[in-house]
């Protein structure tokens, strides 16, 4: 530690010689004051002593006894000025944030051994479905693999909450009264198939009969035949059943609803876009919102550009897999190649 003055022409063929009078550890104090020609040592973490305004590099300089010859300009930008993180009234973690490895550590750099933080909202998930069987057991004809659990049990950890896996219920209205009135203490149970409009639905009429409905249906694609009501006062969202359709349901809706549930102020993810190019034309579904996978890549001129991820199918999964990002197609609309259009990124949410 120096002052900055007395190096500024120092080089290795003329170096700058300063007066070594002290040394400065992590956690200590220098009484005394460096005056012009004269320099201390210091190491991260100690303060400037008075009088001194930069530093140098010891691999700039070389001890000879009580001196140090100087080879280089000192730094006067390596002196870290004090509050410059933190300041006096400054709100650095205010409610509704999410914390984070950075947030946790700017708790403890501020001296807090303990925050008051949200509970994380417990999400059952019930999948049901005679044609449902858990991986590992052998397909038969007719049969599909139980995905939707395991991949909404994923992004439920994802938005923060406490994942509970309940059994698999067939297709049956006893059956699946029975799973739900034993589903625990929950703030939000999810379901997978049955809100559709078939004759085995079993979810929906259970809502319709037994529960309050808030609404039924949404004009989007994937993810149409999605149902939100309360049902002896535990919140139930009715996911469809086809692998895709439950992903994105939850994303737009579910999603929405933990981020209520845990206070946090960040936008939810349909609002949460931005603008790309696409490369490729991208067909709308009539009166509905369309979702379309993308990959999305950001070119040298900073300006985002879109193609799809392939097989846009509600059951086709490595549509999801692959994707960086969804398209929002608005009703009555499609877009050409070289057309502007706002877009989700999935990367926070998967």
């Amino acid at each position: 530690a120096c002052h900055l003055e007395d190096t500024l022409n120092a080089t290795e063929d003329k170096p700058a010689r300063l007066e070594l009078i002290g040394d400065i550890p992590a956690g200590a104090m220098f009484e005394g004051e460096v005056k012009r020609g004269e320099c201390v040592g210091i190491y991260t973490g100690a303060p400037i002593p008075k009088g001194a305004n930069a530093v140098i590099r010891v691999e700039d300089t070389e001890q000879e006894g009580n001196w140090v010859k100087i080879i280089a300009k000192a730094d006067a930008s390596a002196v870290r000025p004090k509050g410059q993180d933190f300041k006096t009234g400054e709100l650095k973690l205010a409610k509704g944030l999410k914390l984070n490895s950075s947030g946790v550590a700017i708790a403890a750099a501020t001296g807090h051994a303990s925050l008051k933080v949200a509970r994380k909202p417990r999400v059952a998930i019930l999948a049901t479905g005679d044609e449902v069987i858990e991986p590992g057991q052998a397909l038969k004809p007719g049969q599909v693999y139980n995905s939707n659990t395991y991949s909404v049990t994923g992004l439920i950890r994802q938005a923060g909450g406490e994942a509970i896996i309940l059994n698999h219920v067939q297709d049956d209205l006893k059956a699946l009264e029975k799973a739900m009135s034993e589903a625990g203490q929950i703030d939000l149970l999810l379901t997978s198939g049955g809100v559709s409009m078939g004759k085995y639905d079993f979810v929906r009429d259970l809502l319709f009969d037994q529960g309050d409905v808030h609404f039924w249906k949404i004009a989007m694609r994937p993810a149409g035949p999605v149902l939100f009501g309360t049902w002896k006062g535990v919140p139930v969202l009715g996911l469809p059943g086809n692998p895709v359709s439950s992903m994105i349901a939850f994303i737009m809706l579910a999603k929405a609803f933990m981020q209520k549930a845990l206070g946090e102020t960040a936008r939810p993810p349909y609002f949460d876009r931005l603008e790309a190019i696409t490369d490729v034309p991208l067909k709308g579904a009539g009166f509905k919102e369309t979702f379309i996978r993308l990959f999305l890549k950001q070119e040298l001129d900073g300006k985002y550009h879109v193609t799809t991820t392939g097989n846009q199918n509600s059951g086709v999964l490595s549509s999801m897999l692959l994707a960086d990002a969804l398209a929002i197609v608005p009703p009555h609309k499609s877009f050409e190649p070289g057309e502007v259009l706002e877009v989700i990124r999935l990367e926070p949410y998967l």
